[in-house]
């Protein structure tokens, strides 16, 4: 019985670590699968790169729904283009707001130097987003 006992002893510490190991590695996917935030860094606009902006406004749900085609368009094109938010109720989404008299929902697309090509009403889809930007 000694023998089984001290068996079981030894097992124990390594059933723990597998077991933590499993649980590290299981949320280190999740972590990878999580969809990037959208930076309100709009000084990005004009350093290289076509940037899409959309003027986000929390209390509507069409910014939701907006944001995740943005994603999904994200996803496709990669560090190629700027993905950014104009937020309203923010110092620096408002002026973005009042510089282009733009209303809430509204996307805007600006090409490497900054010079604004297309603004259109939100809701655009992921692949109408993908090919304003080509």
């Amino acid at each position: 019985m000694d023998k089984a006992n001290s068996n079981t002893r030894r097992k124990m510490p390594w059933i723990a670590i597998g077991i933590i190991a499993l649980i590290v590695l299981l949320f280190s996917l999740l972590v990878t699968q999580m969809p990037k935030g959208f930076t309100s860094d709009l000084e990005q606009i004009g350093t290289g790169k076509p940037a899409v902006v959309f003027v986000y406004d929390p209390n509507l749900v069409s910014s939701i729904t907006q944001t995740e085609q943005m994603n999904e368009a994200r996803d496709h094109l990669g560090d190629n283009v700027f993905f950014l938010l104009a937020r309203t109720a923010t110092p620096e989404g408002e002026a973005f707001i009042a510089k282009h008299n733009a209303d809430s929902t509204e996307v805007f697309l600006f090409n490497s130097t900054g010079e604004l090509i297309k603004r259109k009403p939100a809701v655009l889809d992921a692949n109408e987003l993908m090919r304003l930007v080509r």
